[in-house]
């Protein structure tokens, strides 16, 4: 290792001294409306033919040598500029960009460069761009970028009743999902009909499939990083919304104009509202809150702070209720140590936690689990010259999961009370990543990530006669640890590499391997993601999940980028795969290590995606092929399997059509095969009870899945002469009312009223969630 260090240092040495005869030049680059730092803007010296562009902090730094120079910053949706630059020392150059004014029939619906389908290194990355995600379907008139995320190839939704969705092969819990570099551990409001992000504050998003940064790590299959706004340091602004179920506003402006600024928002639906004046019991109602504050001290010194609350609450009458929600907190610090040298420093903080509670005096009681984490993150972009930028840091996260607590509520109650033994963890990380430019046609991002895991005290590690005997464990010894005394240990490195060689100045060929490990494990009572399951970390019992992915692809635009065609390929190979013992008891189980089961998963398939990008009708298509299966010793008795999550084939359309200034409409459909499931091939009876005969994992399948979603939107005219803009958003979720199947459970026969027919036969009842459902939202901004 240190010989490695010694060799990257070298270079970096001969890069600096080479460049000693050049000049940099850098700076921020801005919406002139609004002041917000823009991601991705090109800068470009006409001359030299090279150029970089903004990291994801606005930042750019580009080494030329000494000169006059013609510089052009350009960034989709904006009008370029070209400045004139004489560069004999460093130069500071920040730069206001401001929005095109485009007719109807050059409406652009990506905010990167026109060409990025090709000429990016990255592959399997999809940016959602929320100004097209608004114009879209959205269930009860509320853009959900889950629900975008969700239609990309490669993705698969959980379903109907979540916000979760699968990628490549992997199941929900191996998605990291960031707000603002905060992890979410469930992004869902009202089961799945609301995602935890509100369209109103975000900036930017993007999913990493493959191909993954060497900045990013802990879970297996995938990456979405979602970015909130910084907030208007120009003027006061805002914008608010009624919707069928809930309502929102966002309010954002300068603390000291061009220095600073704030962004807070706010929703809450009221079907509880409704329901109550009815005289209804069951209530059910969920809030969140997203707030942001900026300060520019100068341009080598930015500070953030960003929060989110949000919580979901669901009570049945006096007598049952439960809840669950996340809490996270970042404050960033962007500091320029030279003018190459970028540093963004973050403290981070997250929570996640449900509960339920049951009155009855004689059944009462309190549940209550929860997870928390808090991270130290340095992270620094090192611009070399115009073909090497070098990206390098160090995370170190230290986790406490609390799996459940139970309390009697009174003192009739026949539970008592019961604890579940915390667990706590470290993780480190410390990565180091290039991005080289070799030709003019061939391009590298090669780089690799050091993990190391701690499982640490405070905690009592038992042993058992079989750690496998989830029937009779038996306790033959137990270990005490003290705090931060270290339990159990991994170290593993993580390669990644990426390359893109352009055939032409229109297509290009892309290849890409990445090596993921996860610490954190779901402990899931079913197959269908829900708020009430509990996460689990490595130990001795429980090693860390590890990933390799290997994808390829071809990339094709056509008619001046104005389509854009991608095909990809995978393959990925899963080691230590969590599942569990069949009929295993996982909740409130004091012996829960015994009923891991620990084995292999692959998955391969391919993805099309056509896109069209100008014009009046917009939008893409995409379809995936994938088939994924497992192999676990001790489950399905030791045979391969097909994973829960596997879909054979999804389809996926998304369009919207701009007819004038007035009115525009949008169209979603999405098809998926059916998902396996488990259900029992017969009974039979033991000591006189009827016992469900399991005799294969996931054997059967549920019907195929699809719906059809439309919208329309209407903008008044007369928008053009007043500050304060409106649009009318109409929308029809499920349109033709298919009854998608949600999950299937056994039960003795029984007619619709639930009266029992034959109390020696038993039957598969199939639950469905939403019918059609229409919705109207009225939208203001100022």
């Amino acid at each position: 290792m240190t010989r490695i260090l010694i060799f990257i240092l070298s270079i970096l040495f001969s890069f600096t001294v080479r460049g000693q005869s050049k000049h940099t030049i850098n700076g921020y680059i801005t919406d002139a409306q609004n002041g917000e730092e823009l991601i991705g803007v090109t800068v470009y010296v006409n001359s030299l033919k090279t150029g970089t562009i903004t990291n994801v902090y606005g930042f750019y730094s580009l080494s030329i040598p000494e000169g006059s120079y013609e510089i052009t910053f350009s960034s989709v949706g904006y009008q370029p500029q070209v400045r004139q630059v004489n560069l004999t020392k460093d130069t500071e150059l920040n730069v206001e960009l401001t929005e095109e004014v485009t007719t109807i029939d050059e409406v652009v619906i990506t905010d990167k460069a026109l060409d990025a389908n090709v000429s990016d290194v990255n592959m399997s990355r999809n940016e959602v761009d929320i100004k097209q995600v608004k114009k879209l379907p959205a269930l009860f008139g509320e853009p959900d970028i889950i629900k975008a995320i969700q239609m990309m190839p490669g993705v698969v939704s959980a379903g109907e009743g979540t916000s979760s969705f699968f990628v490549r092969g992997g199941s929900a819990d191996q998605n990291l999902i960031l707000i603002d570099e905060a992890p979410v551990y469930d992004p869902s409001h009202l089961f799945g009909l609301f995602s935890v992000f509100n369209a109103d504050v975000i900036k930017d998003s993007e999913l990493y499939k493959g191909g993954i940064p060497a900045r990013f790590g802990g879970r297996l299959s995938s990456i979405l990083e979602v970015r909130t706004k910084d907030g208007n340091s120009k003027e006061f602004a805002g914008s608010a919304g009624i919707g069928t179920l809930a309502s929102k506003v966002m309010l954002e402006g300068p603390i000291k104009k061009d220095k600073g600024s704030f962004i807070v928002s706010g929703r809450r639906s009221y079907v509880d509202v409704f329901l109550k004046a009815a005289d209804e019991d069951n209530l059910v109602h969920f809030y969140d809150v997203n707030a942001k504050l900026n300060w520019k001290q100068n341009n080598k010194n930015r500070y953030f702070a960003a929060f989110y609350l949000g919580r979901d609450a669901f009570s049945f009458g006096d007598d049952f209720g439960f809840s669950w929600g996340n809490a996270t907190g970042t404050f960033r610090w962007n500091h320029l140590f030279n003018d190459r040298l970028f540093s963004n420093t973050s403290l981070i903080a997250s929570s996640f936690d449900y509960g339920l509670e049951i009155t009855d005096p004689t059944s009462g009681l309190d549940w209550d689990s929860n997870l928390q984490e808090f991270s130290l993150k340095e992270d620094l972009n090192y611009f070399i010259n115009p073909r090497n930028q070098l990206d390098f840091g160090y995370q170190v996260t230290y986790r406490r999961f609390s799996p459940g607590k139970i309390k009697p509520n009174s003192d009739k109650s026949i539970f008592s009370s019961l604890s579940l033994d915390e667990e706590y963890a470290l993780d480190h990380a410390l990565y180091l990543e290039n991005q080289q430019k070799l030709t003019d046609r061939f391009t590298m991002v090669y780089g690799v990530r050091l993990s190391i895991f701690q499982s640490i005290g405070d905690d009592t590690v038992y042993e058992y006669e079989d750690p496998q005997d989830n029937i009779n464990p038996t306790r033959i010894d137990s270990t005490s640890y003290d705090h931060f005394e270290t339990i159990e240990s991994y170290v593993y490195l993580e390669p990644r590499f990426s390359a893109r060689y352009m055939l032409n100045p229109s297509s290009s060929l892309k290849i890409s391997y990445n090596r993921m490990v996860q610490n954190t494990h779901l402990v899931a009572a079913g197959t269908v993601p829900i708020p009430f399951n509990t996460w689990s970390p490595s130990n001795r019992y429980l090693k860390p999940q590890i990933a390799d992915q290997f994808a390829a692809g071809y990339f094709k635009n056509f008619s001046n980028n104005k389509y854009e065609v991608s095909v990809e390929s995978y393959y990925k190979d899963i080691q230590n795969v969590t599942d569990f013992a069949d009929n295993a008891q996982l909740f409130f189980n004091e012996d829960l290590s015994t009923e891991f089961r620990q084995g292999k998963s692959w998955s391969y398939g391919a993805e099309f995606m056509l896109r069209k990008n100008e014009g009046q009708l917009t939008g893409f298509l995409s379809y995936t092929w994938s088939k994924t299966e497992r192999k676990v010793p001790g489950v399905n008795q030791d045979k391969s399997f097909l994973a829960n999550y596997d879909r054979r084939h999804v389809f996926n359309m998304a369009a919207t059509y701009d007819l004038n200034e007035k009115w525009s409409f949008g169209a979603n459909f999405t098809y998926s095969t059916g998902r396996p499931i488990t259900l029992p091939a017969g009974r039979y009876e033991y000591q006189d009870y009827q016992v469900d005969l399991i005799t294969e994992r996931n054997g059967y399948k549920l019907p195929n899945f699809h719906r059809m979603d439309l919208s329309a939107t209407l903008t008044p005219r007369k928008n053009k002469d007043r500050k304060w803009k409106s649009n009318w958003v109409f929308s029809i979720y499920n349109v033709y009312s298919r009854k998608n199947p949600f999950t299937v459970y056994t039960r003795v026969e029984s007619d619709d009223d639930g009266n029992v027919i034959d109390p020696n036969k038993k039957e598969a009842r199939l639950i469905s969630l939403f019918p059609i459902l229409p919705s109207v939202t009225y939208n203001i901004n100022f």
